[in-house]
């Protein structure tokens, strides 16, 4: 059953009343960090900061309840931005919130069609680069509110953006940037403390506090959120967040349902459910080597799917697994997906009674708060790091994949960093299948001299095989018969049986033996016919050749 996986191993893990109290500490815990990251990371994708709460309320607590990973924490995170942004820019917030659901319907899919381990397929360069080029681009847009600027456009691509924010620099707004270095640089020095009190809520608190006197002072203004955010509620007006439960609402809103809108949305909804596939398996991973547990892949993406084709209905965004406050959770004790209900609700109520007081929060805070969100997802040493010890065909897909991810979109980099890794790979594999001619009185052969025997190692495919078998060619007079040793031959494809049949022509007026050849070889050459040639012959082993071709030599005796 995929349903419930991850609550009902933990009941069988031993769920106490003291496992129960470590759960809704940890959940707290987590709860505290999730509310500025929430409205940080909704606003990154140009929405209203109050659907970041929605969707950490609703898909955090559905995806625990309903998931495979007793330790996963889900919401909006930071690797969406760079995917989200442009939609929520083409669509609005309707067609972001619609192709949300049709991603969890995506994801719900592929769970229950079993596909959770296809994620072991993606290249470590290939995942490596993305995440460092998300990084980077999430860092660069946070410019934007971190020193203040008047920005005349805003356009999708990356340089373009790059050209816009170099023409705004002049409107550079001081007070905003201090706020931002100094909230980026509390970050830093109490990450360094390595107490339990998370890094991003001091230092938002820190940022905010500095806001606020600031803008006591004369000639100086620090933007806050609830002066760039208003909602309305039936007929109620007001600024920053609502505080009000989660409202149920058509994902289309007012605008008619449209077919021509889910065509279009199709390709970004299934980028959204590949991205949120990866990252929330492989925080499934993280969390198993902290942990020492193994979650269900599948049952994971069940949760994940039912959580984003819900979480839109409340007024959410696309959401996953976040490796950062899943380590948090398990760092602060949590045993069990309740943790991560626990962390649902307390935002529940953190928005509920604190909505007007998160209206101070200043946009720069929350800009250098995903600055160093970014900056920790992409793992700049680590990159650097692998960039120099890693083999020059790696390199070239990380770096690949990197650059497409920040001069185009995540989806050109994956598409391209899995068809170089594919290519090199083939390209790698072919150079291991060798056809070697060695004597007949080998050690490990011993036919005699008389015959040639051909060792051929390695899988025989596409790229490999019209290479290796043109070593096969036409032999000395003298030879009395030709051994082919398939001992080593891994599997074979019909372009190289197609090279084998050629090489076979070449030595036509030779008997040809085969060797060793395993069982499923052996039905792809019958059914091609390979076996139907009259100069051909099939054994097991090399003993009985030997003796085959012993008994033949004794016959041909005067």
């Amino acid at each position: 059953m995929l349903l419930f996986n991850a609550l009902r191993q933990a009941w069988r893990e031993g769920f106490t009343l003291s496992t129960l109290r470590a759960d809704v500490v940890a959940g707290i815990t987590v709860g505290v960090v999730a509310i500025p990251l929430g409205m940080a990371l909704a606003i990154a994708v140009g929405v209203p900061p109050q659907h970041g709460l929605y969707t950490v309320i609703v898909a955090g607590f559905l995806a625990a309840l309903l998931g495979g990973s007793r330790f996963n924490i889900t919401g909006p995170t930071a690797a969406f931005v760079v995917i989200l942004l442009p939609i929520t820019q083409q669509y609005g917030l309707t067609g972001l919130m619609l192709a949300t659901m049709m991603s969890g319907a995506i994801l719900l899919l592929m769970g229950v069609l079993r596909l959770g381990q296809l994620v072991a397929y993606v290249p470590y360069p290939v995942t490596t680069g993305f995440t460092a080029g998300i990084g980077l681009t999430i860092a660069f847009l946070q410019l934007k509110d971190l020193l203040g600027l008047s920005v005349a456009t805003n356009p999708i691509h990356f340089p373009e953006k790059v050209m816009a924010y170099a023409t705004a620099m002049p409107t550079i707004n001081l007070s905003d940037t201090l706020v931002g270095v100094i909230t980026i640089a509390v970050f830093i020095l109490w990450a360094k403390l390595k107490t339990k009190v998370p890094a991003h809520v001091v230092a938002l608190v820190s940022g905010t506090l500095v806001a606020l006197v600031i803008n006591q002072m004369d000639g100086a203004h620090v933007a806050l959120l609830g002066e760039k955010f208003h909602y309305q509620i039936g007929d109620i007006v007001g600024q920053g967040i609502p505080q009000v439960l989660p409202q149920f609402i058509l994902p289309w809103q007012d605008d008619a349902f449209s077919w021509s809108l889910v065509i279009e949305l199709l390709p970004a909804a299934f980028t959204i459910a590949m991205l949120g596939c990866i990252e929330s398996l492989l925080c499934a991973v993280v969390a198993d080597g902290m942990t020492s547990t193994k979650h269900n892949p599948n049952a994971e993406l069940v949760g994940q799917g039912i959580a984003n084709m819900v979480v839109p209905f409340f007024g959410g965004i696309p959401a996953t697994a976040a490796i950062a406050r899943t380590a948090t959770n398990i760092r602060a004790g949590g045993f069990s997906p309740i943790s991560a209900m626990v962390h649902a609700l307390f935002v529940l109520a953190a928005m509920i009674a604190l909505a007007p007081m998160l209206s101070y929060v200043p946009m720069s805070a929350l800009a250098g708060l995903l600055i160093m969100v970014a900056w920790n997802m992409s793992e700049a040493p680590h990159f650097v790091h692998t960039v120099k010890v890693a083999p020059r065909r790696d390199v070239a897909v990380l770096l690949t994949c990197f650059i497409l991810t920040v001069v185009f979109d995540m989806v050109v980099a994956v598409v391209v960093g899995l068809l170089l890794a594919g290519l090199l790979f083939i390209q790698r594999i072919a150079t291991l299948t060798t056809v070697n001619v060695v004597a007949g009185n080998h050690p490990h052969q011993n036919f005699g001299d008389d015959v040639i025997v051909y060792d051929i190692n390695g899988p025989l495919f596409f790229a490999a095989s019209e290479k290796a078998l043109s070593v096969i060619d036409r032999i000395n007079l003298d030879a009395r018969a030709v051994v082919m040793d398939f001992t080593d031959v891994t599997t074979i494809d019909i372009t190289a049986i197609h090279a084998f049949e050629n090489a076979l022509d070449r030595v036509r007026d030779y008997p040809v033996y085969l060797v060793g050849v395993a069982p499923h070889i052996v039905d792809k050459l019958n059914t091609a016919g390979v076996l139907a040639l009259e100069n051909i012959a099939l054994f097991d082993s090399a003993e009985a050749l030997r003796a085959h071709l012993s008994s033949k030599a004794h016959n041909v005796q005067p």
